[in-house]
């Protein structure tokens, strides 16, 4: 399989896909009521975007480099 394949096929499954979002959720609540300021909220802000993106799209370019997925196969 090419290394275009794996990076754009779906390897992300639903469960793991609600986690992803959860620091997400966390970040905005800290962020809405002024919890946690500085450089902590700048990475937790970046950390929280990478895993909502991957949630969203429901692909993960590190598990597609180790060859891991947690999506249910169709059979």
């Amino acid at each position: 399989m090419s290394l275009w394949k794996k990076l754009t096929t779906r390897n992300v499954g639903a469960f793991d896909r609600v986690l992803r979002a959860v620091p997400f959720a966390v970040f905005a609540y800290m962020w809405v009521t002024g919890a946690l300021t500085g450089l902590p909220l700048i990475v937790l802000g970046v950390v929280s975007a990478m895993l909502l993106v991957t949630a969203v799209t429901g692909m993960c370019s590190i598990y597609a480099m180790l060859g891991l997925s947690t999506c249910k196969v169709k059979t």
